[in-house]
């Protein structure tokens, strides 16, 4: 019998570098109720949002994403050819078949490396942050980027009062590698496949197709059967995200090792700033702990929303790298991924040194 290699990893990983990408036309609650049946104050009120950003011109989830990409691999400083893997969470990739993950590693240069896609919502960022991390402990790849891709401008009902002034579009990425010290703790992750309908897709593949018919190619823009549009049941995830998330926050920091008052930034999945401050108020955190907010002009990114939160921190000031924060996406699936992470340091090329607003 052959004496098989045992891969020699890194038992301490971390964020290495940030990178993140938004789209440059801001819209405003006053332009999306221009169609939607809804107002600035009851937008605001219900959702903490202002604004948020969608694509325009020859902007796109594949453009953004390799910009983010590169801005975290520039922002590490370590070498491109050292990166072993990509791995890329997204929803709103206009295919399913080709993925977006080897696209991405293409685009920046990366083509053959192992990259595929990771399908989890807006938990899509843990999940690939917690599968990078261990990559890395396991002596997969030295080091992995995590790209979190979406353009849900695409994909929703401008007239839908469920969805169409929550969501934006934008990337973030991070660079995932070995450290020192461990600056990734172990991820918490879970799902309820008993309430996945709460947030769905109006437009499936089929389960079965009689192929004795011929099948007839329809313009997705003529025909709003083919297009595919999100849709949510806001109540239902508001109720499952109460009960859920505070065991979910709980046995995070039981078994990452840090208390609640080791957390020096909290930076929550951009849904909804009313869920957020209820988390914080449940983890009993201080009203002047550092919180994310990006939401208020980003609006909901799915999973691009917490790389694009940390990054919108560290840019500014709010938060600073090597401080320890709290991370938790959830959304569709219904899905959460959370971990207790370092921060890596503040970017020096920032998703805001091109914007144009």
């Amino acid at each position: 019998m052959a004496k098989l290699v045992i891969p020699q990893g890194h038992p301490n990983v971390a964020m290495l570098g940030i990178g993140a990408c938004r789209p440059k036309r801001l819209v405003s609650n006053d332009e999306v109720c221009e169609v939607l049946d809804s107002s600035d104050e009851w937008i605001f009120e219900r959702s903490g949002i202002r604004n948020r950003r969608w694509i325009s011109g020859d902007e796109s989830a594949r453009s953004m994403a390799a910009v983010a990409a590169e801005r975290a691999i520039a922002n590490s400083g370590i070498d491109k050819d050292k990166i072993g893997a990509l791995i890329l969470a997204t929803g709103s990739w206009r295919t399913k078949i080709p993925h977006g993950g080897p696209i991405v590693a293409t685009d920046i240069g990366l083509n053959g490396i192992p990259a595929y896609d990771v399908a989890a919502g807006c938990g899509g960022f843990g999940y690939g942050l917690g599968i990078a991390a261990d990559a890395v402990r396991a002596g997969s790849a030295e080091y992995v980027l995590v790209v979190g891709t979406e353009t849900m401008s695409v994909v929703m009902d401008p007239t839908d009062r469920n969805t169409a002034f929550i969501f934006g579009d934008g990337a973030g990425a991070v660079l995932v590698g070995p450290s020192e010290e461990n600056g990734i703790s172990p991820v918490v992750w879970g799902s309820d496949g008993e309430n996945s309908g709460a947030i769905a897709q109006n437009y499936d593949i089929p389960e079965y197709m009689d192929r004795s018919e011929e099948f007839q190619h329809k313009d997705p823009d003529a025909d709003p059967v083919g297009r595919m549009v999100v849709t949510m049941e806001g109540p239902r995830v508001f109720r499952w995200a109460a009960i859920t998330l505070p065991k979910a926050l709980t046995t995070l920091l039981t078994e990452s090792g840090a208390g609640p008052d080791d957390i020096e930034v909290f930076i929550p999945h951009q849904a909804n700033a009313r869920i957020n401050e209820l988390m914080r108020k449940n983890l009993g955190f201080a009203d002047d702990l550092p919180m994310a907010n990006d939401i208020e002009n980003t609006g909901n990114t799915s999973a691009a929303s917490i790389p694009l939160a940390m990054e919108e921190m560290l840019a500014t000031g709010k938060a600073k790298g090597g401080q320890t924060a709290l991370l938790l996406g959830f959304g569709a699936g219904l899905s959460y991924a959370g971990a207790v992470v370092t921060l890596p340091p503040a970017p020096a090329v920032t998703s805001f040194d091109d914007l144009e607003d």
